[in-house]
């Protein structure tokens, strides 16, 4: 039977002391993520109450005058932190940027986290005092939801439960707010953001304020990913798609347009984008390779893969 909307999983199973109800997770997640690369979570540990209160901030940003946002735009981040003006992404081999603006929140790693590189600060802003605390707790729920997702897998591969544990703490992650204006005129070729697979290990991305999200199965058909109030969609990322040698797939999705009665309407949406730590290695692990699947990547690191891709989607130049 053709998949109509993405599966969705329980987080609760794998947290709770069954072995029985933690491999069914594993196997379903894992299942869900070899057939179409998404799920829908419940029982993460992002509140509604944060959620609330993230959305609320958010849009108190960028509801500030466009000369005020615009202070925040940090020339030379390549815009890893801060605001990112109208226009400015494109997904993949599309010259129309999207429709959106977006901020970003970054890492803020433990003293002792012994990384090879330095993340850049994130940039306050003055004008909202709890946005910059409510966008990093909302952060920190998000990244230890994720941890949990990629133990699971690790377990699917056939890995060591906490295989990922040391790379993705501290890792290069992002928390983006993204707000999609009201169309105001017939756009031209562009969409709310083009069809694209996400660079990173997993995206965890928190309920939009309106529709659009939709997914692309195997066959080609594209189908709208709904997921209950509560649920997060995760979705694979390009890095860990690479490093289990095409096992677990990143999926190709879009934000379309809405009809034309509701250009109106703006959409608001939050994704937390997984990075490991950029010395991670990406190489196509051994369990998921063999003579019926033979290696399909070059060797290549977290840090240098992100590279690559952020200089094909126009966030910086080579």
């Amino acid at each position: 039977m053709a998949l109509t909307n993405i599966p969705s999983v329980d987080l609760a199973d794998f947290l709770s002391e069954d072995p029985t109800r933690k491999q069914k997770f594993v196997q379903e997640i894992g299942t869900a993520y070899e057939e179409i690369g998404f799920v829908a979570l419940k029982n993460h540990f992002l509140t509604d109450k944060l959620t609330e209160e993230l959305y609320k901030e958010v849009k108190s940003f960028f509801d500030l005058p466009l000369a005020t946002k615009e202070k925040y735009e940090i020339e030379g981040l390549g815009g890893q932190r801060g605001y990112i003006s109208f226009g400015k992404e494109h997904a993949k081999g599309k010259k129309e940027g999207d429709l959106k603006e977006f901020w970003h929140f970054g890492q803020e790693p433990d003293e002792h986290a012994n990384l090879i590189e330095e993340y850049p600060e994130n940039v306050q802003v003055k004008e909202l005092p709890n946005f910059n605390k409510t966008g990093m707790e909302a952060y920190r729920e998000l990244e230890k939801t994720g941890i949990y997702v990629l133990r699971a897998l690790a377990l699917y591969i056939g890995l060591d439960e906490h295989y990922f544990d040391h790379w993705a703490s501290n890792g290069n992650s992002i928390l983006r707010p993204i707000h999609y204006p009201p169309i105001t005129t017939e756009p031209k070729g562009a969409v709310r953001a083009g069809e694209h697979g996400d660079i990173n290990l997993i995206t965890l991305l928190m309920g939009a304020s309106t529709g659009g999200l939709q997914v692309k199965r195997k066959d080609g058909v594209w189908i709208d990913a709904i997921p209950q109030e509560d649920e997060l969609v995760i979705n694979v990322g390009d890095m860990l798609e690479r490093h289990t040698n095409n096992k677990l797939r990143s999926t190709i999705h879009r934000v379309v347009n809405p009809p034309r009665e509701q250009w109106g309407k703006p959409r608001y949406s939050i994704p937390f984008f997984m990075h490991p730590r950029s010395d991670m290695k990406l190489n196509c692990l051994e369990e998921c390779t063999d003579e019926h699947n033979p290696k399909q990547y070059d060797d290549i690191t977290a840090g240098e893969f992100l590279h690559q891709r952020l200089v094909e989607i126009g966030l910086i130049k080579k």
